[in-house]
């Protein structure tokens, strides 16, 4: 896949998309500057847009000296528009962009949160909302709105690639062991992850597939989750309410 991803700041990541076709390079979110640029000069790439997914510092930092070193253009969601850097373009949810991204609605960590379907790449950049082995905390929408949202990427296909905006893995995997996952998905995974942190790999990345193994807030419908979070009978909605308050007093 023609996808690099590039950590930044203390646990973040970056992505660039690279279209050699049409000669055009696409950046998910501007964590900070060098680590990226360094990137793109190390691979002589010249960036030609910005994709933003919500208004969070640690997501758009670095925008300002990256669109300086290369005056790439600057997309984000429309309704965010006032919380965000200076637009070049504009979207909404249901939009189809250029490079072949879909704009998916995807509220709860923020109301104005947006992530990014690949079809053609079966990638799902999601940033703050699912997350590898778990989601994004909710500084401002409601379980219910990220309930939605994740329902909407368990609809994607089973192959699509989860690319998060932050490397959350090891801690989400300690929280997602409580809550019934797949016994042997959770032993090749807690296997998997020390490997990855000892040679610098990055732990994004995994298949919607696999995270429907382990990550609770994609499990909420089966009866073992809910007895573990200690809702037995529950509804699927009530379920992950209930997780997602588990972990924030965690």
């Amino acid at each position: 896949m023609p996808i690099e991803i590039i950590r930044c700041l203390s646990d973040n990541y970056a992505f660039l998309i690279h279209d050699p076709a049409a000669g055009e390079v696409t950046l998910i979110d501007a964590p900070e500057a060098a680590p990226i640029l360094d990137v793109l000069a190390d691979r002589g790439w010249n960036l030609t847009r910005v994709y933003l997914t919500h208004h969070h510092w640690d997501h758009v930092d670095g925008l300002a000296a990256i669109v300086e070193a290369t005056g790439a253009e600057v997309w984000g969601h429309a309704g965010d528009a006032e919380r965000l850097p200076k637009l070049n373009h504009a979207f909404v949810p249901g939009d189809e962009l250029p490079g072949g991204a879909h704009v998916l609605d995807a509220p709860g960590h923020t109301l104005g949160h947006i992530a990014l379907y690949y079809p053609e790449l079966s990638a799902l950049f999601s940033a703050d909302s699912l997350m590898t082995h778990g989601c994004g905390r909710l500084f401002e929408g409601t379980p219910d709105q990220m309930f939605d949202t994740v329902a909407r990427f368990a609809a994607l296909p089973e192959d699509t690639r989860v690319f998060s905006g932050h490397d959350y893995a090891g801690a989400n995997l300690a929280f997602a062991a409580n809550y019934a996952p797949d016994p042997e998905a959770l032993a090749a995974r807690q296997a998997e992850l020390p490997i990855l942190a000892r040679t610098g790999a990055p732990t994004t990345g995994t298949t919607l597939a696999s995270e429907k193994l382990l990550n609770p807030y994609l499990r909420c419908h089966l009866p073992q989750v809910a007895a573990a979070a200690g809702v037995a009978g529950a509804d699927p909605r009530a379920v992950f309410a209930a997780i997602r308050s588990q972990k924030d007093n965690a």
